[in-house]
């Protein structure tokens, strides 16, 4: 038994943001239909590496969902969504605002027949105000966040993360949503629309940057890898030209950082009383701290701070994260066997429930792979679908 079994959720987003909400949802045992245009399906599909043709960003966004592709601004089109819609708990949609409304789908047409449908909405700006029909990315929302001002080093530019960073918050923040609004329903039966803008939930994971603004009319600073809290916080290079990164924001743990790198006596300066004082002598700190990882394999590293009882982590990559004894414990990472690619790994579920399981049931599976059965399912007969293919409706 699944946690979410019973639930079904309509995906007719495209990208990130919403894609992954859904991802989420179908990971928890949702019954997840992904609906894409005929000819012109998630750009997602075409994003990063590819193997034998086959997308693999596409086998992770894509896991448990079938795939229908339905032209949704035609006549037809649009009865065969209004159909689907009707049997669904949830839609999740990304169209500029407006857009569904003009298709004649917006919430009201889409509740009709179905008023306890959840509709979330997932945009950068969110379906209010002047910004509200420009084209919004999960880069912008990194960088009206104050995210990138925040980040890099101090004499260098605003930083973007590498990733879809302001897009994997989003997907996070709608499925909590999507979730509060579902439980909402138990009142009365009745759902509503939820209206994710991706600016908005990534400056939750900034800090106070807003009340510090408003209180004392400062702004946080690049600091690199540091941190204006605490020190000795920095990644470092180990003798065998591996990284760690060191973390202090307890101060019983700086007290035991310096005590194993044999510098004690940094330990009992006045300055070394608090973490933002640390920080104001963060140069002395990380040059002890970094001289003694200098001098030790990754390996040495680890067991020492370990037996220390203080915080390290080894910077890993890919090959690092499938070895570790820790994600193999929590079985993070998931094999499964994909139809085109064969055996392959990715990344699993968010977190584990005791009495109820998450799994991936199968990959990111072709465009249109189930628009047949989804539509039977809905009553359309053999002929019926047949003419809606031939006349571009549906593919």
């Amino acid at each position: 038994m699944t946690p979410l079994d019973g639930l079904r959720v309509i995906d007719a987003s495209t990208l990130f943001a919403g894609p992954m909400a859904a991802m989420h949802l179908g990971d928890m045992g949702a019954e997840v239909i992904k609906v894409e245009h005929p000819t012109r399906p998630d750009p997602a599909r075409g994003h990063g590496p590819s193997k034998d043709g086959q997308n693999l960003w596409w086998k992770t966004l894509g896991r448990n969902k079938r795939t229908v592709a339905i032209d949704l601004h035609t006549g037809d089109g649009r009865d065969a969504f209004l159909r689907l819609a009707g049997t669904a708990d949830v839609v999740i949609e990304n169209f500029r605002p407006g857009t569904l409304e003009r298709w004649g789908l917006g919430y009201e047409e889409l509740s009709a027949e179905n008023p306890g449908l959840v509709l979330a909405r997932v945009t950068g700006f969110g379906q209010i105000g002047p910004y509200r029909s420009r084209p919004g990315f999960g880069t912008l929302a990194e960088a009206m966040s104050g995210f990138a001002a925040a980040t890099g080093e101090p004499d260098g530019p605003p930083t973007l993360p590498p990733f879809g960073l302001a897009d994997g918050i989003a997907s996070l923040a709608t499925a909590y949503a999507i979730m509060t609004a579902l439980h909402a329903r138990g009142r009365d039966g009745r759902g509503q629309v939820v209206d994710v803008a991706i600016i908005e939930p990534i400056l939750a994971m900034l800090g106070p940057q807003i009340t510090r603004w408003d209180q004392l009319a400062t702004v946080q600073p690049r600091t690199g890898n540091r941190s204006t809290n605490n020190a000795p916080r920095n990644t470092y290079r180990t003798a065998d030209g591996s990284w760690v990164a060191v973390s202090t924001s307890a101060q019983s743990i700086a007290e035991r950082v310096m005590a194993l790198v044999g510098r004690p006596d940094l330990a009992a300066e006045p300055w070394f009383a608090s973490g933002s004082s640390r920080a104001e002598h963060a140069d002395e700190l990380d040059d002890a701290v970094g001289g003694w990882i200098a001098q030790h394999t990754r390996e040495e590293v680890v067991a020492a701070f370990e037996q220390a009882q203080a915080a390290v982590a080894p910077v890993y990559d890919p090959s690092d994260i499938v070895a570790d004894p820790q994600f193999q414990a929590l079985g993070t990472i998931h094999r499964i066997h994909d139809p085109e690619l064969g055996d392959m790994a990715m990344q699993g579920p968010l977190f584990r429930l005791s009495r109820d399981e998450a799994t991936i049931a199968f990959s990111g599976r072709a465009h249109a792979a189930d628009t047949d059965e989804v539509l039977e399912s809905l009553g359309y007969a053999a002929e019926d679908i047949a003419r809606l293919r031939a006349e571009g409706s549906i593919a």
